[in-house]
């Protein structure tokens, strides 16, 4: 008879392909005037999460245009020139989905854009049909393992650690689409200052030779005033 903690985790591996998921996320750059699609199979009845935000828009505005379609074509989602957005909805049918993220509009500055896309389905009655792992167990061990109560905390971990890694990745999008922005004032701000700093460079020197044309008759500026 196997012992009872290599039976209880071996239950345990049994629970794990039960709960079929993908999530994929990424960070990409969209030049001026491009567009970028990116493509996944949905089956029916599974969930699908889209999550995306501009984190940098190349001194620009955080902009982007987005949207999902099926194989045949048909228009699920689309969004003009938003920063963020998430969409989520449940498959009727077996599909390629089709995401694009289009920078048509723009001609002069690229945009850095996160987005996260899961796709995801719990099957509660797979995976359950082999019991081969359990026989040979007397009914108070079987009792003992209590597998429902497993099941039940393998998918409360995997919850809770997919819905931690997704606030995790939303923070560091955040955290840099907020670090852009800073450095993005920054960058005005120091322009802006340069700029003033020259055209008060460029008045006081006008002064100047204004007041010295006053006093030198000879001047080329002083004739010029004389004129006027």
């Amino acid at each position: 008879m196997q012992p009872p903690h290599l039976v209880l985790g071996a239950a345990a591996m049994l629970l794990l392909p039960v709960i079929s998921c993908l999530q994929k996320d990424m960070t990409i750059i969209i030049s001026p005037g491009g567009k970028d699609c990116f493509y996944e199979t949905a089956k029916a009845g599974q969930t699908v999460d889209i999550e995306y935000q501009v984190i940098d828009g190349s001194h620009g505005d955080l902009d982007i245009s987005f949207s999902v379609a099926d194989a045949s074509g048909r228009l699920i989602y689309a969004d003009y020139k938003k920063s963020d957005n998430i969409h989520r909805f449940q498959q009727q049918h077996d599909t390629e989905l089709t995401f694009c993220f289009s920078n048509e509009f723009s001609r002069i500055n690229s945009k850095t854009v996160f987005f996260e896309i899961i796709i995801e389905k719990e099957d509660e009655d797979a995976g359950w049909s082999n019991f081969d792992i359990l026989e040979g167990l007397s009914p108070e061990e079987f009792y003992d393992m209590k597998v429902q109560d497993i099941e039940d905390i393998i998918k409360r971990v995997r919850n809770n650690l997919t819905k931690a890694r997704q606030i995790q990745d939303m923070l560091r999008s955040h955290e840099a689409r907020d670090r852009n922005i800073a450095e993005e004032n920054y960058f005005k701000v120091n322009a802006w200052s340069f700029f003033q700093v020259i055209v008060m460079i460029g008045v006081g020197f006008c002064q100047v030779i204004m007041v010295k044309s006053l006093f030198d008759i000879d001047s080329k500026a002083h004739k010029l005033w004389s004129k006027m």
